[in-house]
């Protein structure tokens, strides 16, 4: 197999460490004695129980690690083995011990829990309204069913089917009926009848989020006092001033002259009595999903992929709870994503967040980790080290070695500040970037890593570099 210069220059410099250090990983250790790893009896979680814990245990003694091998049913807590079920299936969690001086590393092995989560629907509680009133009810599904609404009182109250706004029409028991999946619930609002007729009060419970345009944003009406009159308008204004819109209905959509990147949006309601007071300026708080695909030229049809989703609030520029699964293309079979049998590696902890300007575009390097630290990647400077986990840094070897291999894990994607959604330049595409230390995504010492030339000086360890980057609203 014909190397380029750089993969080589790559590969000769983890063979230099491991002549420096004595050992590559997979060389012998000082004593390099056996281990195994053990599971005590898998935990049987009741119907509906969304966490349990899974305990196993080295013959060396020492910490057990914990990884989770189905990301999309289940988490697991690397140090203390606590279950958490994101969907019902089969939940495999995998535990692993590196090794030390003494001790060589232990076969990795796998528990299987199964959790059962039948769909339900809860509402939260509601406030009585009095005719003309508008309130937004709340039901939570179980299992990650989306939930619907709707009324069986339409002559007393209207609902969205979407998002739970309720307007009262007229005096009486107000039923709104919840759906997700197979479950229903219901809940009763009183609709009094309305006091006097007086100016509507002060909105409250308003939320922006992104537009499906770019530089758009839809404010919602989350509840208000309508003052016994019909609400007629709605209109919008945003802090700083200079961006205005109206509607004679909840939601309106606002369309910013450039980019909406830093304001803020306050509501004001309208009826024949006047127009209310203004609600608090909301935040523009979008949910987003990503995939960014790195190219692995010695593991095809696998490919390293991160899946995940992100906050972004765009008044006050902030990226928040990136988290999702990446894949270990060293894993699975001859069928590629999205029907692959990789191993996917859960990354939890955003821990890094740095403010870049891409090919014009202002935006954000953003990294999550599989632990809550960022020591992945050698730092010791004689081998290329930096901080422990900077792209391209530590020659590919795991933090800390020749110790014992902490098993994290990154991904890092970039977030336009301006336009999210829009194309990504190659300039952006080159700044992506992964590690893998884990189990599965080790050669030796080496972790998988993937990184290009263009951002960070270096192909990754296995040649693997950056593809692609999409971000969607959710």
């Amino acid at each position: 197999m014909r190397l380029d210069t750089t993969r080589a220059r790559s590969f000769a410099s983890t063979v230099l460490a491991a002549a420096v250090w004595g050992g590559c990983g997979d060389g012998p250790r000082i004593e390099a004695r056996p281990q195994t790893i053990r599971f005590a009896a898998a935990p049987t979680p009741a119907v509906n129980q969304l966490r349990a814990t899974v305990t196993a245990t080295a013959s060396s003694g020492l910490p057990v690690r914990y990884a989770s091998f189905t990301s999309s049913v289940c988490s697991v807590d690397a140090q203390s083995g606590l279950v958490t079920a994101a969907a019902p299936g089969t939940c495999t969690i995998a535990a692993s011990q590196p090794g030390d001086r003494h001790f060589d590393a232990a076969l990795t092995v796998t528990q299987d829990l199964v959790f059962e989560l039948e769909a339900e629907v809860a509402f939260a509680p509601a406030a009585a309204l009095a005719v003309y009133d508008q309130e937004t009810v709340t039901a939570v599904g179980t299992a990650g069913l989306d939930v619907g609404y709707a009324t069986t009182t339409p002559s007393v109250c209207a609902v969205d089917a979407t998002t739970g706004l309720v307007v009262a029409i007229s005096p009486g028991d107000c039923l709104v009926v919840a759906t997700a999946g197979g479950a229903q619930a219901s809940q009763t609002i009183v609709v009094a009848p309305p006091a006097e007729v007086t100016t509507p009060g002060a909105p409250s419970g308003v939320a922006a989020t992104a537009g499906d345009a770019p530089g758009t944003v839809v404010v919602r009406l989350g509840a208000v006092e309508a003052g016994g009159s019909p609400i007629t308008g709605y209109a919008v204004a945003s802090s700083p001033p200079g961006v205005t819109a109206a509607s004679a209905s909840s939601p309106v959509t606002v369309t910013c002259p450039a980019s909406c990147a830093g304001y803020r949006f306050a509501m004001t309601v309208s009826s024949a009595a006047g127009t209310s007071p203004p609600s608090a300026a909301a935040d523009v708080i979008t949910r987003y999903a990503v995939v960014a695909t790195f190219r692995e030229p010695d593991t095809q049809p696998n490919d390293s992929i991160f899946v995940g989703t992100f906050v972004l609030d765009a008044s006050a520029g902030v990226v928040s709870g990136l988290r999702g699964a990446l894949s270990e293309s060293m894993t699975g079979g001859s069928t590629p994503y999205p029907d692959d049998t990789m191993t996917w590696v859960s990354l939890e902890y955003q821990l890094s967040s740095v403010p870049v300007v891409l090919d014009g575009a202002q935006g954000w390097l953003v990294t999550t980790f599989a632990q809550d630290s960022t020591n992945t990647l050698e730092q010791n400077p004689k081998l290329g080290g930096t901080d422990g986990w900077e792209p391209g840094s530590g020659t590919g070897l795991y933090y800390d070695y020749p110790g014992a291999n902490p098993g994290n894990s990154y991904a890092r994607i970039f977030v336009d500040g301006t336009d999210q959604t829009g194309p990504v330049t190659q300039a952006q595409i080159d700044m992506l970037a992964y590690a893998d230390c884990a189990p599965g995504g080790m050669m030796g010492a080496s972790c998988m890593t993937g990184t290009s030339v263009a951002g960070y000086g270096t192909v990754g360890t296995m040649g693997g570099y950056p593809v692609s980057l999409m971000v969607t609203k959710r």
